[in-house]
């Protein structure tokens, strides 16, 4: 049982579902959304809000205008796409806070959210933010 526990806990400790950033970004929480996808991707639709750097382009240098103390949360394409994966194990091993999208950006979309980009944007729940 305790493996169980210890299980559950690390995964939402490294996990976040669309409605977790969702809501942390309507919340004014310190938190950056990061498509780790190349950058036609995220031109053609990302979340607003989002900033891009690929994966591949992960440096210290490309990374040096990030906040060490903010939680940044990457997304790929869906659960077929392995960019976020390799976004936030490159960001953690840079010294980042950082959290995987479960089911990336497909699944931000089956929940209603919001889209911006060149292919068309879906039209849902705005991330709105008083801050």
């Amino acid at each position: 049982m305790e493996a169980q526990i210890k299980y559950y806990e690390n995964k939402l400790a490294f996990e976040w579902d669309s409605s977790d950033l969702f809501t942390a970004l309507n919340n004014g929480e310190n938190v950056i959304v990061i498509d780790p996808r190349k950058a036609f991707g995220f031109e053609e639709e990302h979340i607003p809000t989002a900033i891009n750097i690929p994966h591949r382009e992960m440096t210290v240098e490309s990374t040096k205008h990030l906040d060490k103390d903010t939680l940044y949360v990457t997304y790929c394409d869906g659960i077929g796409c392995n960019a976020s994966t390799k976004g936030a194990l490159n960001m953690a091993k840079l010294g980042f806070k950082v959290k995987e999208l479960i089911g990336g950006i497909e699944w931000w979309k089956l929940d209603g959210y919001t889209t911006e980009g060149t292919k068309g944007i879906q039209t849902g729940l705005k991330v709105e933010c008083a801050c």
